[in-house]
């Protein structure tokens, strides 16, 4: 048999806890050929704070690990006797399915992308309303007219004197209304 991804529902915030466990739990049993990678998807994103870039790390499948291995009846017990762990996905209670080849190789090319270019922490979109906090124009809301998040810049149409005026701000300047 080969190894397939098989995706981990677990508590969320505990999935750093639940990788580290099941690794433990792998290595005490003697059954590291069974598995493969373990992986808690995540995606580093920046913020401006106080003016500064802060980068943190966000989960974009918060409550799940996806992990590589070869199912067994062997294999499936110890992922289930995990402490935090709800079950697989997928599948039914007693044979999980694994996910198809081709969305954990987009989960990978995504983890990939994540760690070196990292992504603004709030995502804006044409239309949506923001209220500038910080400039010339404190306190005005305004519609998102385009965004450029390699500058993380936004274009904003302010209304000043009834007349909407297009004004080009960074992302700090803004926050969602």
């Amino acid at each position: 048999m080969s190894k397939r991804w098989y995706v981990i529902h677990a508590y969320s915030g505990f999935e750093g806890q639940v990788k580290r466990s099941l690794e433990d739990r792998i290595k005490r049993a003697g059954l590291e050929e069974l598995f493969g990678l373990i992986l808690v998807p995540t995606e580093e994103v920046v913020e401006m704070r106080a003016g500064q870039q802060r980068k943190s790390e966000r989960k974009f499948f918060p409550g799940y690990v996806l992990v590589q291995m070869e199912m067994t009846d062997e294999t499936w017990h110890l992922v289930k006797s995990v402490p935090k762990v709800m079950g697989f996905i997928g599948g039914t209670g007693d044979r999980p399915a694994p996910i198809p080849d081709a969305q954990a190789d987009a989960i990978l090319v995504r983890l990939q992308e994540g760690g070196e270019k990292p992504r603004p922490k709030v995502l804006y979109e044409p239309g949506e309303v923001v209220r500038v906090v910080d400039g010339p124009f404190t306190d005005f809301n305004g519609v998102v007219e385009d965004v450029d998040y390699d500058k993380s810049r936004v274009k904003v149409s302010v209304l000043i004197f009834g007349r909407s005026t297009p004004v080009d701000l960074e992302f700090a300047q803004v926050e969602k209304a």
